[in-house]
């Protein structure tokens, strides 16, 4: 099944398989079939609340969380798209303020299947033709997108007029969809990246984004103008430091004190920061600083350096050892991991399994210095790295490594070493897994 998407609720999971047979074997990008779907169902993308749009290689979801919890604070509905799930498909799509239920699921996946056999849309360009209907018929004061995959033919940049748009944390990743060989487009890799993900700009729509290396920034900028997109870069119309343990945030509107987030890591002060940034750059809809601040101390997303919570995998560690959870799977993701672990000053256990079309040599020259040791596993229900070529490929960088056939398999190796912390690695589909197992259920 595609992107691991199962259902306990018969209803749902029959569409899923309606899904699984309709659609082509593999991600296809571009825009004509998810307009053509779209078109039979009336266009509902054109009836949402206030977009905001997200792209990004890294970060972008957890942006996602920043934009809605600082919503929710201002007392705002707010419907939001993400993917992948983790445990559950309904985790995709939240519906003014709650995940979708299996019973508003089911007749809308029919709904959009029984239109659109002679299109045989994607399974990303189904699910998001099912969240535009949703969100269209729920009233709700805005709504937060991620893209899927790209930018510039993801099948949400159907989205013609966004609140805002905003581009995260930029890294080479999905080469074998993003770097294709094709005219017109910049031949240099981190100019193409940055260019497919600016491809979500719209005319009068602000674009906001991070800093990036100056081929990337480029890139972006001669897309944004030729688009007459108004441009907000960081470094630019908007910046901001961690100073005093807080954010400390300006642009042309004036400068806030913001306190850091809650989630792990010194990377999700840049994407609260981001969330910020989009909402003062845009005039569809007003927040107030006070539920800027509230939102960032809320915020949370699941898998993200998330610690396990007592279950039967924690339970398998001794109490005080530090269990970490990371989707985290290119070697940007993977040098903030390392800066999570050296912010601690200690190094960890790194449990990790990657899919195939990952790079598992950059991920693993990003972690080495801060692994005391690697055990690898497979990501269940994935092509994946053969955990023996995992381990192959950290001993040539000078690290134990070993086997196991799953994660719990791997936490039992490690348990009579107590090592003060572990962090499981390498897949949002590994998290998932570890998640379910360890009955952590995102909500």
């Amino acid at each position: 099944m595609a992107d691991s998407a199962r259902s306990s609720d018969p209803a749902v999971q029959a569409q899923l398989d309606r899904l699984e047979m309709l659609s082509p074997g593999r991600d296809v990008l571009g825009l004509s079939r998810i307009a053509a779907l779209l078109g039979r169902l009336g266009n509902p993308h054109l009836a949402l609340p206030p977009v905001f749009h997200v792209a990004g290689t890294n970060g972008k979801g957890s942006t996602v969380a920043f934009l809605r919890a600082m919503l929710e604070a201002d007392g705002k509905r707010v419907h939001a798209y993400t993917s992948p799930h983790l445990v559950r498909f309904n985790e995709r799509i939240r519906v003014a303020g709650s995940l979708i239920t299996d019973a508003a699921l089911a007749p809308l996946l029919a709904e959009v299947l029984d239109c659109s056999e002679d299109i045989a849309p994607s399974f990303f360009e189904a699910t998001t033709a099912a969240a535009f209907l949703a969100f269209a018929r729920t009233p709700a004061d805005a709504c937060i997108v991620e893209v899927g995959l790209g930018g510039r033919l993801d099948a949400t940049n159907v989205l013609a007029a966004p609140a805002a748009g905003g581009i995260a944390a930029l890294g080479i990743d999905h080469k074998e969809f993003l770097l294709v060989a094709e005219d017109a487009t910049p031949a240099d890799p981190h100019a193409r990246i940055a260019w497919e993900k600016a491809g979500i700009a719209k005319p009068g729509a602000p674009l906001v984004t991070q800093a990036y290396r100056p081929v990337m920034t480029d890139a972006i900028a001669a897309v944004a103008a030729r688009i007459r997109a108004p441009l907000f870069a960081r470094g630019k119309a908007w910046d901001a430091t961690i100073a005093d343990d807080a954010i400390a945030y300006r642009d042309a509107a004036g400068d806030l004190t913001l306190p850091l987030p809650r989630m792990a890591g010194a990377h999700q002060a840049d994407n609260a920061a981001l969330a910020v940034a989009m909402l003062r750059h845009q005039d569809a809809i007003s927040v107030s600083a006070e539920a800027m601040r509230a939102g960032i101390a809320a915020a949370d997303w699941p898998g993200r350096l998330q610690p396990l919570s007592p279950g039967p995998l924690r339970d398998l560690l001794p109490a005080g050892t530090g269990i970490w959870l990371d989707g985290g799977h290119n070697p940007n993701a993977a040098r903030a991991l390392a800066a999570f672990l050296d912010a601690r000053q200690g190094d960890a256990t790194l449990v990790l399994g990657l899919l195939a079309n990952k790079d598992l040599g950059g991920v693993l020259d990003s972690l080495a210095s801060h692994a005391s040791g690697v055990i690898a596993v497979p990501v269940p229900d994935h092509d994946h790295h053969a955990p023996q070529a995992i381990a192959d490929a950290a001993r040539a960088r000078g690290l134990t490594a070993t086997v196991a056939e799953d994660v719990a398999a791997a936490l039992a190796q490690a348990a009579p070493d107590s090592p003060p912390t572990v962090l499981i690695a390498g897949s949002l589909y590994l998290a998932g897994s570890v998640l379910a197992a360890n009955r952590q259920l995102p909500d």
